[in-house]
């Protein structure tokens, strides 16, 4: 398992970024690959840019970002931190797919785990709603596209080493049950993820009613 070199490197980071989009567009997690769907031919099947949704942003996605750092992206809900840990390792066991010749294992990661990912994905566009309002989609479609291409950067980087890391990577994905164990493998696994966004703060505990008061 080597992975591709130039200049079919720059097809590589192509062809992983237009699978993802097409995946993207089509709200379902990306799609099984083969071996004949090499970079080029998967460029020609999504050459159709994505839509951009209706919508104005909403005083929910302002208070979200007021949650965040001053100019940074607005935290991260549990149900989407894990999200966006699922996607990275979807993502990048694809680039492995194409770069490595792991299209079986790859397919059968998204066979086992096909309600995972289409849920969280669908957490992925919640969280884009909530922060970005009308600008959702482009947003989302522009996270996935740089997730994949800064994964395949990783990838050529690596070299001949990339290729023999992410056999346990599909050894720990295909061993997980269920979407906390799928965005713990990302996290274990140190999957590389482009988004910036940190988990939301735990709210306060509430104070208990009723009790006595101490000494008493």
């Amino acid at each position: 398992m080597t992975p591709l070199k130039s200049p079919m490197a720059r097809r590589l980071l192509a062809g992983v970024a237009a699978l993802s989009a097409l995946a993207a567009c089509a709200e379902t997690p990306a799609p099984t690959v083969t071996a004949a769907a090499t970079p080029a031919a998967v460029t020609a099947a999504s050459a159709q840019p994505p839509a951009v949704a209706a919508g104005a942003r909403t005083p929910a996605a302002a208070a979200s970002r007021s949650s965040a750092a001053p100019g940074g992206p607005a935290c991260l809900q549990p149900a989407e931190k894990a999200a966006f840990d699922i996607r990275a390792l979807q993502s990048q066991l694809l680039v492995a797919a194409l770069a490595c010749g792991q299209h079986d294992n790859y397919n059968a990661f998204v066979r086992k785990n096909q309600a995972e990912l289409g849920t969280a994905f669908r957490n992925l566009g919640a969280y884009f709603r909530r922060t970005e309002g009308a600008q959702h989609q482009r947003q989302l479609d522009q996270y996935i596209t740089e997730l994949a291409n800064s994964q395949s950067r990783i990838s050529i980087d690596r070299g001949s080493f990339f290729c023999r890391e992410q056999i346990p990577v599909f050894q720990a994905a295909m061993a997980a049950n269920g979407a906390s164990e799928l965005a713990q493998v990302s996290v274990t696994q140190q999957v590389h993820q482009s988004l910036t966004a940190q988990a939301c703060p735990a709210a306060p505990a509430r104070p208990q009613r009723g009790g006595s008061p101490a000494g008493r």
